[in-house]
């Protein structure tokens, strides 16, 4: 038995952001990690101002990132663009997270990889490589349950993540350059982006009915959503034949949990899963980490369940609004409106972006 502690399960950013946040505050992190190599994840990509100011404080910078200046809404023929309220940037995953890793060792954290987590019950979490017994465990795995402690399924026609990376092109940079775009469609959207090496990652949120009419193929659904979404269409024309696709089912998009076991903090997707079109996933990472390791070294382990509650309650209003502006999205007569809309009144398009962020 392992008694590592505290012990934080996942080094992506909420983790990572826990693990510099505790060892700059005296204690000693041990960071476990199921990669044994830093991968990409699903989404991630857009860092907003004020993720990006999160970032500094943490130390973290060097992301040698593409700048993001707007945001650009498309349906079918129709496009509307708005400036964002301040900058933001582009990055891959794969870059935050390793840039992330490296500062939290460097703050002092201890970092395993190759160790994947089976179950957590009674104190105990058991892992393929032996059992840990935590005083303070944190939960940073993202998308992915661990067992004892899963987050509801949701029921019916249930929303899916897939992502598919488009290559570099200077057709696509010249496209894309300064700007994050969602493109709308009848049952889900998908967000655009450049990152740090000029690919483009290609994120989408849709229901499972969506991809199910293409035959569960993505080729399949993007070549129909680009033959009925002539802009997106001539984005998906830099794609490989074939292309890679990775995917997730059954995200709970605008779950959040009040309640916790003492010695037990739950941090990002696993306390609170913002629909991605807010671009507010990494936010809330960051700031579900500085948070709860700020609770722990108020109040140690037992902090758990109060810091729980106040995360709650500070990410119940950017879950609410990107839900509500998630489910409108996806119905196509919303989708009609929103565009003519946005061009009307582009300053709507920062009164959203702020209501999704969440607040220190």
């Amino acid at each position: 038995m392992r008694r590592q502690d505290p012990l934080i399960l996942g080094a992506g950013p909420a983790g990572c952001a826990t693990a510099i946040a505790l060892a700059r505050g005296g204690a000693s992190p041990h960071l476990i990690e199921r990669t044994r190599e830093t991968g990409d994840a699903l989404c991630g990509g857009f860092l907003s101002w004020q993720t990006l100011d999160r970032l500094d404080r943490l130390g973290v910078g060097g992301l040698e990132a593409h700048p993001i200046a707007e945001v650009r809404v498309f349906h079918r023929q129709q496009r509307a663009t708005a400036r964002l309220p301040d900058l933001a940037i582009g990055v891959s995953r794969h870059r935050l997270d390793t840039v992330m890793q490296r500062v939290a060792i460097e703050a002092g954290a201890v970092l395993e990889r190759g160790i994947t987590a089976r179950s957590y019950a009674d104190g105990i979490l058991k892992t393929d490589s032996g059992d840990f017994a935590p005083e303070a465990l944190f939960l940073a795995t993202g998308k992915h349950d661990v067992r004892g402690f899963g987050r509801p399924k949701p029921a019916g026609d249930a929303p899916m993540g897939l992502r598919i990376r488009l290559a570099p092109h200077p057709a696509l940079r010249k496209l894309l350059e300064h700007a994050i775009e969602l493109h709308l469609f009848e049952g889900g959207y998908a967000g655009l982006l450049l990152q740090e090496d000029d690919s483009a990652n290609l994120c989408m949120a849709l229901r499972k009915s969506r991809f199910a009419e293409a035959g569960g193929d993505a080729a399949t659904l993007l070549r129909q959503l680009g033959d009925d979404h002539p802009q997106l269409g001539e984005r998906l024309a830099f794609l490989s034949e074939a292309p890679a696709a990775d995917a997730i089912a059954a995200v709970p998009y605008g779950w959040r949990t009040d309640s916790t076991a003492p010695g037990l903090f739950r941090l990002g997707d696993q306390a609170a899963v913002i629909p991605s079109l807010a671009g507010e996933g990494m936010g809330i990472a960051l700031a579900s980490g500085a948070a709860a390791a700020a609770a722990f070294h108020a109040g140690g382990a037992d902090a758990a369940p109060d810091y729980q509650r106040r995360f709650a309650a500070r990410s119940r209003r950017p879950v609410a609004v990107a839900s509500m502006l998630w489910h409108q999205g996806e119905r196509p007569a919303m989708a009609r409106l929103a565009v003519p809309l946005l061009n009307a009144f582009p300053a709507l398009a920062g009164f959203a972006a702020r209501l999704t962020r969440i607040g220190d």
